[in-house]
């Protein structure tokens, strides 16, 4: 599918020179298709950053809900198989990862925007699911959307170190901290 090649070569692109240095040209020389293949889909390098935003935010949070969602599953597990399914997504396409996380950074307004109401999606996803499995197995859940917000900010946080810098060697040793994080706060009462 053309637009799944410009997504793959648009990430190799922001991620090897940067939002600001890449063009339509770069991206659409990478995919081995002609600009104006890529003017079909995007009419310039925001909107296709834009897109590869919608896309990779989908791909993350299906993972995590196929892994995760599992009613059988006890909390602790439950979200430790959902930050697993979330790591082992990032780890499996590091280029998009390091555009939309790393890149996009002051890519201007718009783009902060969309990354804000990325994060902004899985913290809710996140509140809604611990709302509804306590509802369930009277299992603690975040108090608010805030708290659930902390907990994605911080993993997001780790994985665009990760990339920038290959500190811990693998994504996947981020798993320990961020399970460490997520149990520290949900241990904790709520404050009234």
């Amino acid at each position: 599918m053309q637009k799944h090649r410009l997504f793959e070569a648009a990430a190799e692109v922001f991620s090897r020179v940067g939002y600001a240095d890449s063009s339509a040209e770069a991206i659409s020389r990478q995919a081995g298709m002609s600009k104006a293949t890529f003017y079909e889909h995007f009419s310039n390098k925001e909107e296709c950053l834009l897109a590869l935003f919608a896309f990779a935010s989908q791909t993350l949070l299906e993972a995590m809900m196929q892994a995760s969602l599992k009613v059988e599953l006890e909390y602790h597990e439950r979200h430790r198989t959902g930050l697993r399914a979330i790591l082992e997504t990032i780890e499996a396409n590091p280029m998009m990862a390091q555009a939309i996380l790393v890149e996009s950074v002051g890519a201007g307004p718009r783009i902060a925007d969309v990354r804000d109401a990325m994060l902004a999606g899985f913290a809710q996803f996140l509140y809604e699911a611990t709302q509804e499995a306590a509802r369930r197995e009277r299992g603690p859940a975040y108090a608010s959307p805030d708290e659930a917000f902390a907990i994605v900010g911080a993993t997001f946080e780790l994985v665009s170190r990760q990339l920038r810098t290959g500190h811990p060697p693998q994504m996947l040793d981020l798993l320990p901290l961020i399970e460490r994080l997520i149990v520290g706060l949900l241990s904790q009462p709520p404050r009234t």
